[in-house]
């Protein structure tokens, strides 16, 4: 899978998620302060990451910060996006199954190594879910999308 991966700095698990990714065999598309080329401040570079998965240039997509807050704000803003802020597997994977979160975001001051393969392995193992109340929510947050714009 193409996952497009954003960092406002280079500190924590930053650098980590790419290397991860590459490992799992995924192709990382890097912004932010992971890219030599573009603004690293966290609403640009999640915005970013962001607007490659909902233009389909990503299949999914990565945005971090300090807290991971801002990153998911940002990234939340893009049409089409539903990301989640996960600091542990069962979350990652819950936002995966009853959300259909095409977007995690990681906080880079608590997320450990350890951690992030965690998330990850339960990130990419989830799939959505196909009960009614699931998907007719997961709908209801597209209309919302496109009422917004």
């Amino acid at each position: 899978m193409r996952i497009a991966v954003a960092a406002d700095e280079r500190v924590g698990i930053a650098e980590a998620v790419v290397e991860e990714l590459r490992k799992r065999g995924h192709e990382p598309i890097t912004h932010g302060a992971l890219s030599e080329s573009e603004r690293d401040d966290w609403a640009w570079a999640s915005e970013a990451a962001a607007r490659d998965v909902a233009d389909g240039n990503a299949d999914q997509g990565i945005v971090c910060c300090w807290t991971g807050t801002g990153a998911s704000i940002a990234a939340n803003k893009v049409a089409g996006i539903r990301a989640a802020l996960c600091l542990d597997a069962q979350t990652a994977e819950g936002a995966r199954r009853w959300n259909d979160a095409n977007v995690l975001a990681l906080s880079l001051r608590l997320t450990s190594g350890a951690a992030l393969e965690e998330i990850l392995d339960a990130w990419f193992a989830a799939a959505p879910s196909a009960e009614r109340d699931d998907v007719e929510n997961v709908e209801h947050v597209s209309e919302l999308d496109r009422a917004a714009t």
